[in-house]
Order: C-alpha cells, then sequence, then structure tokens
C-alpha cells in the first residue's frame, strides 16, 4: 500500500511503525474470510482491509477523527485472526492499537460512552473493585429492565452466579517446589481473574509446584494493561504495565527467574510485546528482559516433565482463545497437553473465531458480541462434551453464560490429572453468598 506521510510526520515513532505496516498490505482481501465481525455484519468498513483504509486515511492527513471512523474501530475485537491469515505479515494489532491511542487523544466521545469507558478504566484492573462491582451487579440485576442502554444490561449480566472468597495464593510470596528445584519462576496473578476465578491461580501453582518450580508472586505486580491499553488510554496501561515491569526485573535481578508464567492468554499477548510498548522509553532494557522470558502456561508446562495420565474417559472441547491462537501463535500445546494427562479431545467448527469476549468488547458492543458467542455455544455443544476447556478468563465467562456445560481453565484439568483436586466447577451447586475478606 502506497503512503503519502510527511518526513514531520513521520518523525513521530508511532507514525514511523504504522506506516511501515500500512506500507506491507497488499489489498487482498484475505483478511476479510476470517475477520468475525466481517462476517457477522457484511461491511467492508468492519474487517481489517476497511479497518487499514480508515486508519491510513486519518493517520495521514492527521485529522480529527469522525464518528463512522471511529465507529468502526470501536467494532474491531482485536481477535487478531487477521493477522494469522495475511500473506503479507501486515501487524494489525500494533496499528489498531495506534489507531485507539490516536481517538482517545483526539475525539471527544459522547458523555455515556466516557463514563462507561472511565467506569470499566477504574473497576476491571483492581481485584477488590471489581470485587464490590459484581456484587453491586447481582444486586441490580432485578432491576435490568429499567436500564435504557444494552451496555448497562450488559454489565449487570456479567456477574457471576458464583463469586469466590479471595484467594491469599494471589499475595506476594513464593512456593516452594515439591521435590528438586527445576525453575524458579514468577506467576502473573492478573485482576480480573482473581476476582471472578480464583481457582486457575490456585491449580496453577498447585501443579507448577508438583513440577518442581519454585513460584513466586512478585510484589508489586498486578494488572497487564491490556484492558486500557486496547482502551488507547496509554498512560493507565503504561502504568500498570510499568509496575509489573520493575516487580518481575527486581526478581530477576534478585534470585533470578526462568520465566514468567501467565494463565490467562489476553494478558500474555500484551506481556510479551511489553519490548515493542517501551521501545522509546527508558525501561526499554527492562521491558524486553520481561517479554524476552514471559510464557503462556502451556509453553512452560511443555518444558516441564507432564506425567502421562490414565483415560479419564472424558470428552473435551477446547476452545482456543483468539490471544493464544492468534496473538502469541500457540496452537498445538494446550491440546497436546490434555491428550497426554488423558483426556479426549475435540474441537469446534470454525474454531479460529472469537467467541466475542475480548477484554471489555461483550461491554461495549453487547449486540455483536452476543452473536458471536451463540455461534461459538453451538459449535462447541455439538461436539457433546462432558467438559469445555479454554485459556483465558474473559472466554471462560463468555462462554459459560451462554451454556449448561462446565467450563473450567486447561490448567485446572492438567491440575486434576495429575493429583490435584477436581476442579470446583465440575461440582458446584447453589449460589453461595461472596465472601471478601
Amino acid at each position: 500500500m502506497q503512503t503519502t506521510f510527511t518526513e514531520k510526520q513521520l518523525q513521530d515513532p508511532a507514525i514511523q511503525r504504522s506506516n511501515e505496516i500500512l506500507r506491507n498490505c497488499v489489498h487482498c482481501g484475505f483478511c476479510t474470510a476470517t475477520c468475525p465481525t466481517y462476517q457477522v455484519l457484511g461491511d467492508e468498513l468492519d474487517s481489517p482491509r476497511g479497518r487499514i483504509y480508515l486508519i491510513k486515511d486519518m493517520l495521514e492527513n492527521g485529522r480529527v477523527p469522525d464518528e463512522k471512523t471511529v465507529r468502526h474501530i470501536d467494532r474491531c475485537l482485536s481477535c487478531l485472526a487477521c493477522m494469522t491469515t495475511c500473506p503479507s505479515g501486515v501487524h494489525y494489532m500494533h496499528l489498531v492499537d495506534h489507531a485507539r491511542e490516536y481517538i482517545e487523544a483526539n475525539y471527544k466521545r459522547p458523555l455515556t460512552d466516557r463514563v462507561l469507558r472511565w467506569v470499566l478504566a477504574q473497576i476491571l484492573p483492581y481485584p477488590m473493585r471489581f470485587r464490590w462491582a459484581l456484587i453491586g451487579a447481582r444486586l441490580g440485576r432485578p432491576f435490568r429492565f429499567l436500564m435504557p442502554d444494552a451496555r448497562l444490561r450488559a454489565m449487570l449480566d456479567m456477574a457471576p452466579k458464583h463469586i469466590p472468597p479471595v484467594s491469599r495464593n494471589d499475595d506476594p510470596q513464593s512456593f516452594a517446589p515439591g521435590g528438586e528445584r527445576k525453575m524458579r519462576v514468577a506467576l502473573m496473578t492478573g485482576c480480573a481473574q482473581r476476582a471472578l476465578n480464583t481457582d486457575i491461580n490456585d491449580a496453577t501453582i498447585r501443579l507448577l509446584t508438583r513440577l518442581g518450580c519454585e513460584v513466586v508472586v512478585a510484589d508489586g505486580a498486578g494488572c497487564c494493561g491490556a484492558l486500557t491499553h486496547h482502551m488507547g488510554k496509554v498512560q493507565d496501561s503504561h502504568m500498570a504495565a510499568t509496575a509489573n515491569i520493575r516487580a518481575w526485573n527486581r526478581e530477576m535481578d534478585g534470585e533470578g527467574l526462568d520465566a514468567i508464567v501467565i494463565n490467562t492468554s489476553g494478558c500474555g499477548t500484551t506481556v510479551k510485546d511489553y519490548g515493542h510498548m517501551f521501545r522509546n522509553d527508558p525501561l526499554a532494557e527492562d521491558a524486553a528482559r520481561v517479554s524476552g522470558i514471559a510464557m503462556d502456561i502451556s509453553e512452560l508446562l511443555f518444558k516441564l516433565d507432564l506425567p502421562t495420565g490414565e483415560n479419564q474417559n472424558l470428552t473435551v472441547a477446547y476452545h482456543a482463545a483468539c490471544s493464544l491462537q492468534h496473538g502469541q501463535k500457540i496452537k498445538s500445546y494446550p491440546k497436546d497437553l490434555l491428550n497426554h494427562a488423558g483426556f479426549t479431545v475435540v474441537e469446534p467448527t470454525d474454531s479460529h473465531l472469537c467467541c466475542g469476549s475480548a477484554g471489555t468488547y461483550n461491554l461495549m458492543q453487547p449486540e455483536i458480541s452476543g452473536q458471536l458467542k451463540q455461534r461459538k455455544v453451538r459449535t462447541l455443544e455439538a461436539k457433546k462434551p462432558d467438559i469445555i476447556a479454554a485459556g483465558n478468563i474473559g472466554c471462560m465467562m463468555q462462554i459459560g453464560s451462554g451454556t449448561q456445560l462446565p467450563i473450567v481453565h486447561t490448567v485446572e484439568l492438567l491440575d486434576w490429572a495429575t493429583g490435584g483436586p477436581k476442579p470446583p466447577a465440575l461440582h458446584r451447586t447453589g449460589n453461595p453468598v461472596p465472601v471478601l475478606r
């Protein structure tokens, strides 16, 4: 694609990077075949190719974004299926992230949009605030019909039936390996996951220590910054990322780390991109060190000696989170590990398509998200599994709200198959009162 940025514009590192990406695009349209929003809406401007044209026009002319451009870019899931499909290697993620940053800085959204986005940015990355918000949403759900905005109704619907008690395993500390130490790893405990499902981190710690890892929860580490990063709120996202970079570098410079393990794939995609995010920052070297040893839990488990499991007589439908299969290019590891542990693994039709969760997308674009959820649930249930497994808390919440089948994290099943307890989601009943302490 030919671009016409001026020399002055190209002095901006963000414009320079977007120019490189735009010039790689050859307009082939392969991306439209795997774009979920294009399949749902059928509008060229709701495909990666269409959005690339809009972004190019907006950035080249340095213009104030118009409502049309913002609407189509907001509808992008950032599922990155287009990057998997693209034969020209167009790095759409960096381009759309820059577009969102530009929009945030130059476009004045309607008041309701500004308020909703501010609320999400001030609640979701903070586990205790999020817990209180979930409780409030459950209390407010009977009044759902009074809500004039579909996004507000989606926020009420998000509250799960079960809100777990706080897990003290998420506090800064170190967990000794069960035997000889093979590795020392830092576990990213995340933010929303600590409020929505504490079983995942608990299972991760049990499994890794059983396999010979010392597991460290670093003091000062928290939200990866992805939620605000994808809203274009760069200051907020970089603040969160900076805290992680400093916390993990302290561990690396202290007793050392072999890996930073992440069990929420959306976070993993962002942490692995810290090197790019901070490339022009004084923290560039430290950020690159973090990105260099960041691993999804499935990557790390492949480096360890996971015991071969007996036949579990259970069929698991594996949902491949977009951030894992497209963002991190990890496709076979989770399935291979589940098979190795003794589960029968099946995949749904069109497994490359997004479930509609996509960070805050299911809250900000509930109608499109709902259609994608229905399709994903339908294709998963068609496989008649006993359990659904995924590697991302957002996907688990999204799919779980549309099916009666139990849905658990991949690591919970691997923990169970190697001596850990049965995942609580497989036998949870009732509607217990949430616990805060």
